[in-house]
Formats: C-alpha cells, sequence, structure tokens
C-alpha cells in the first residue's frame, strides 16, 4: 500500500504536464460509492487528494488533483462520504484506479477536468470541445 501511495504521489505531481497521457477518455467510468480514507500525497511543496473509494464491486484509488485546487472549490472529504466519481479507469502500482475528472457529493458537482482529461487547475494552452 505505501508503494502505490509513493507512486500515486509522483503521478500526481506530474500531473498537469501528464494529464493527457494519464486520462484516456475511452476508459471514462462512473461509479458510486462510499470513501473509505482520504489521503493527501505531498511532494516539493505540493499535495494532492487521492481517495480510496469502496464501491459495491471492488475497492479504487481515485486521483483527485491537487489539494488547494479541491479546498479553493469549496470542497472537502471525510471517511463514509457518499460521491460518485466520474474518470478514467487505468491500472496504478497494480491496483484499480481512477483518475476523476468530476466528483458528485451532496447535490454538487466538483469539476476537476475537462473531457479530454485537461486539468482544470492547468495553467497550460486552453483546448475547448
Amino acid at each position: 500500500m505505501l508503494l502505490v501511495a509513493c507512486l500515486a504521489g509522483s503521478a500526481l505531481a506530474q500531473m498537469g504536464s501528464s494529464a493527457r497521457r494519464l486520462y484516456n477518455p475511452n476508459t471514462e467510468i462512473t461509479v458510486k460509492g462510499t470513501v473509505e480514507k482520504v489521503t493527501e500525497i505531498g511532494r516539493q511543496g505540493w499535495t494532492g487528494t487521492h481517495l480510496t473509494l469502496r464501491t459495491n464491486e471492488q475497492t479504487y484509488d481515485v486521483h483527485v488533483g491537487p489539494s488547494a485546487y479541491v479546498a479553493k472549490s469549496g470542497f472537502t472529504f471525510s471517511a463514509g462520504n457518499q460521491i460518485e466519481v466520474t474518470g478514467s479507469k487505468l491500472k496504478f502500482g497494480g491496483a484499480d484506479a481512477i483518475v476523476a475528472r468530476e466528483i458528485k457529493k451532496d447535490g454538487k458537482v466538483l469539476t476537476l477536468r475537462d473531457r479530454q482529461g485537461i486539468p482544470r487547475w492547468s495553467r497550460g494552452p486552453r483546448r475547448t470541445g
């Protein structure tokens, strides 16, 4: 589990530049479940939020995004929250993971990426469509 957290931290730290490689719209899924754990993974002055999400079928490591962006959006997560996640499903460190595009909680929507997976917090070129 520690290895997965370390690998996930590296991925989150690179998310702005590699979102197009990690996010594949063709593998997009929507799942509902209960947050089991909230983890903030930090590196060089930057922290990213991860959620361990338990659905009826399985558990996912949900890669949310920069903790500062999540907080600025007015969202907080804690164990026991019921959420719906839409994002790109992938294997990361041998475990099932989802790079979240959108998270719904308590009637609110946190939009993290556009449909191509480009992060909303990115300052890079904007793509439309």
